[in-house]
C-alpha cells in the first residue's frame, strides 16, 4: 500500500505529536511534523508532503504567509492545504462548510475522526480509514 505523505505545522508539539501519533496509528499515513513556520518550505521540499496541515497563528510567520510561500513555489502549486485553528469553533467551521478564503480548516481542539474525513475529502484518490 502507498501511504499518504502527511506535513503537520503548528507551533505546539503538543498537537503535532498527537496528531503524527494517531494517524500514523491507523498504517495509511507517514506523517512529519514541524513547529517551526519558518522550515516550512525546507521540510516540504525534503518530505514531498500529499497535503499539509497548516496552523493559522503561529509566531514568525501565519499559516497564511507559509501557503502563500508554498503557493509561489512550482512544485507546491497545488498542494492540498488544511489550515488548524483555535481562532473559530466548530459550529463556525459546520456553518460555511469548513472552508475558508478557498481553504478547508479545522478548528481545535482537533477531533481525529474529523481530521481524516477532511485528509480523505482533500485527497479524492484516499482510502476511506
Amino acid at each position: 500500500m502507498n501511504k499518504k505523505r502527511i506535513l503537520i505545522v503548528d507551533d505546539e508539539p503538543g498537537i503535532t505529536q498527537l496528531l503524527r501519533l494517531n494517524l500514523e496509528k491507523t498504517g495509511h499515513y507517514t506523517v512529519r511534523a514541524e513547529n517551526d513556520a519558518e522550515k516550512v518550505l525546507s521540510a516540504a521540499i525534503e518530505f514531498k508532503p500529499d497535503i499539509l496541515m497548516l496552523d493559522v497563528m503561529m509566531p514568525g510567520m501565519s499559516g497564511g504567509e507559509v501557503a502563500g510561500k508554498l503557493r509561489n513555489t512550482r512544485a507546491f502549486k497545488t498542494l492540498p492545504i488544511v489550515f488548524l485553528t483555535a481562532a473559530v469553533k466548530q459550529h463556525e467551521v459546520d456553518a460555511r462548510d469548513g472552508v475558508i478564503g478557498g481553504f478547508p480548516y479545522i478548528a481545535k481542539p482537533l477531533n481525529v475522526k474529523g481530521v481524516i474525513e477532511i485528509i480523505q475529502k482533500n485527497l479524492p484518490d484516499e482510502v476511506a480509514v
